[in-house]
């Protein structure tokens, strides 16, 4: 378990953008990327606002047929992951063969497929079922189409766990190549839930804001205005790979893993205690597991949903952990940009997190202009802030009270 496990590759689609430096830029100046519902007709509903990956098409990587077959979720792992291994200077046309995996979740896979499907079924009977639904919907089918179009035969895992999702998905993958399993894995997050019945479903749970008529201000983490989350699609993808098998090729690392780690509530379905106690073990562990003290950690992409109860317990959770040291931190949510991606967010954030080390750059919490005071902190951003970034924490919990936290460190050597 001694491996040093590094960053060589990032991969995104986002409602920020459709690749990494267009969602990189918009983010870090705090452009949102929410605007009204056109996937379906929301008029019906009480939200009709979400974070689309406008102008997204999977394009010369699928052609028509092909594209049957794949639920939106899968192709947008599909692109993030191209991106990712180009960036990390492999050939993505190659097979990687059985020391190199696919670690890709997905919070709720193909429910927009399943909607369909099941109003065909209801509307027409079996015979108007595709034969395509299952392998369009299952949750797995991302890491499964990724690893075969890049020939990766090691292993394979389909991370479930909400929205702590991407966060599970890279720290198990790291673990993977720390175990001497696999040298290279492609890991992250991919979801496309914007769909009726999935925002009917959020919208119905009191879960999403409601400010409707005025989109990009809609998602506000941290805020006193906070009404709830904006949901958002798109994926999050990076290449994880030993330092050693990096180095062999020459590969430049981005950052390093460092720590990693999971934990669970065991208090509520959706709700976190007030004091979030399973976030502060899920912290240290990830701090133990790093070797690091609290006060090595100069930011961090905190899971701040713009929900009432979850924003003001992570702040609560990250002053126990850091103490004294929690007023010098810097502290964002760049979910007031982009939205809450579900189980892409994870992986959306840990590659917004390698570049906030690569840039030495803070991301801004967008739509943050009247803190609550039960989120109040010092470092808690309201526009980009330079900074010698060091570490990197990324904070993702789901629901189930699952948590995970990552901790990145810049690549010195």
């Amino acid at each position: 378990m001694d491996r040093r496990v590094v960053v060589t590759g990032l991969g995104a689609v986002s409602p920020c953008g459709l690749d990494v430096p267009t969602t990189w830029d918009a983010v870090a100046a705090g452009v949102s990327g929410i605007g009204p519902i056109t996937h379906f007709d929301a008029s019906a509903l009480p939200v009709t606002i979400a974070g689309e990956a406008t102008g997204f098409d999977i394009g010369p990587l699928a052609d028509v047929r092909e594209q049957k077959r794949l639920d939106r979720f899968t192709q947008f792992a599909i692109v993030a992951a191209r991106e990712a291994l180009v960036q990390a200077g492999l050939d993505p046309d190659a097979r990687l063969g059985e020391r190199a995996g696919v670690y890709i979740g997905s919070g709720i896979g193909g429910i927009v497929s399943i909607e369909d499907q099941a109003a065909e079924l209801r509307d027409g009977g079996v015979r108007r079922v595709s034969p395509f639904f299952i392998v369009r919907a299952l949750a797995n089918l991302a890491a499964g189409h990724v690893a075969i179009r890049h020939g990766c035969e090691g292993p394979s895992l389909a991370v479930s766990t909400a929205c702590a999702t991407g966060n599970h998905a890279i720290g198990e993958a790291a673990w993977a190549i720390r175990r001497g399993d696999a040298d290279l894995v492609i890991a992250g997050g991919a979801e496309a839930p914007i769909g009726a019945l999935g925002t009917a479903g959020f919208a119905m749970m009191r879960a999403l804001s409601r400010r409707n008529d005025d989109p990009a201000t809609a998602s506000r983490p941290f805020d006193s205005g906070r009404d709830g989350f904006v949901m958002g699609e798109g994926a999050g993808i990076v290449v994880l790979e030993s330092l050693d098998h990096a180095r062999a090729r020459e590969a430049t690392p981005l950052a390093e893993l460092v720590g990693y780690a999971l934990t669970t509530d065991a208090f509520h379905v959706t709700a976190p205690p007030d004091d979030h106690a399973g976030a502060q073990r899920c912290m240290r562990l990830a701090l133990r597991n790093a070797g690091l003290a609290p006060d090595a950690v100069d930011y961090v992409n905190a899971h701040g949903t713009s929900t009432p109860a979850n924003d003001p317990a992570e702040i609560a959770a990250l002053r126990a952990v850091f103490g004294a040291h929690a007023d010098r931190l810097l502290v964002s949510s760049t979910k007031g940009a982009t939205g809450h991606l579900l189980g892409a967010a994870g992986g959306l954030e840990a590659v917004l997190s390698v570049l906030a080390l690569v840039h030495g750059l803070a991301p801004p919490t967008a739509n943050l202009v009247d803190v609550d005071p039960a989120c109040a902190l010092p470092g808690l951003l309201d526009r980009a802030a330079s900074a010698d970034l060091r570490v990197v924490l990324s904070n993702a919990f789901g629901f189930g009270g699952t948590n995970a936290a990552l901790l990145l460190r810049r690549f010195d050597g």
